[in-house]
């Protein structure tokens, strides 16, 4: 009999958070720079891969800047929403020549299916590519947290995967030509508020199935008194988002 996989992630909070990060992008000061610099990395690698997919779905591009590239090729770019689309379950079979996730894959409980089901869906000699913050993310936040919650740390940042397991996971689904790598992205901060923000607007809050305990006031303060020490020259603090890239082809 086979195992369900282990409920690590909370599949409604995940949608909420994904609901409310898009409910965010009408402010004028919202933050975009993660899902634009995935998008526009991805784009040089197709163009690089000389590869444009006539019918693709593409995940998590909420600002359309990847479809928009897409369709000035001539493809045919279909939208799936994070929070709405359902990596775990199975998809229409062969209906792509391109599977594109945009940061939102690392937070699937059954990561190997959705894998699966990715490939099944993909016409032959179709390409996937999934990125999204893997292992070595956001080392200042998890300082941050250590602090705020003092002498009883909970478990308030999800597990990351790195690229060996990255690998495993590619060549478990039977994807060929596997390639995985990442590249970071360093962004610097003012305050913690802004980086919270930031963090609400790209839906790369918490979603795991056991919450944390609240963060008290008092915890709040160890966190922005440590972010105090953190500061650079120029009065910033710089927090780096490590972004791992899945290459697969069927």
């Amino acid at each position: 009999m086979k195992r369900a996989p282990p409920q690590i992630f909370d599949r409604r909070k995940s949608a909420a958070k994904w609901n409310r990060a898009r409910a965010r992008q009408n402010r004028v000061d919202c933050a975009t720079y993660l899902v634009e610099a995935v998008a526009d990395d991805i784009a040089e690698r197709l163009d690089f891969m000389n590869f444009a997919p006539k019918k693709t779905l593409v995940i998590g591009d909420t600002n359309h800047k990847l479809l928009t590239a897409l369709d000035a090729k001539g493809g045919a770019g279909n939208m799936g929403l994070l929070g709405d689309f359902d990596e775990e379950r199975p998809g229409p079979p062969e209906a792509f020549e391109g599977i594109i996730h945009l940061l939102g894959l690392g937070v699937v409980n059954d990561l190997p299916g959705a894998l699966i089901h990715a490939r099944n869906s993909l016409s032959e000699g179709g390409l996937f590519i999934a990125a999204f913050p893997g292992a070595g993310s956001v080392p200042k936040l998890r300082q941050l947290a250590l602090a705020a919650d003092g002498e009883r740390p909970a478990a308030r940042i999800h597990p990351q995967v790195d690229i060996r397991a990255g690998t495993a996971l590619l060549e478990r689904a039977g994807f060929s030509r596997q390639v995985v790598d990442s590249y970071p992205i360093k962004v610097r901060f003012s305050s913690l508020d802004t980086l919270v923000s930031d963090l609400r607007d790209h839906g790369l809050t918490s979603s795991l199935a056991s919450p944390a305990p609240p963060i008290t006031r008092r915890g709040w303060q160890r966190a922005r008194d440590l972010f105090e020490t953190l500061r650079d020259e120029d009065g910033k603090v710089t927090e780096t988002f490590e972004i791992l890239v899945l290459t697969g082809w069927r």
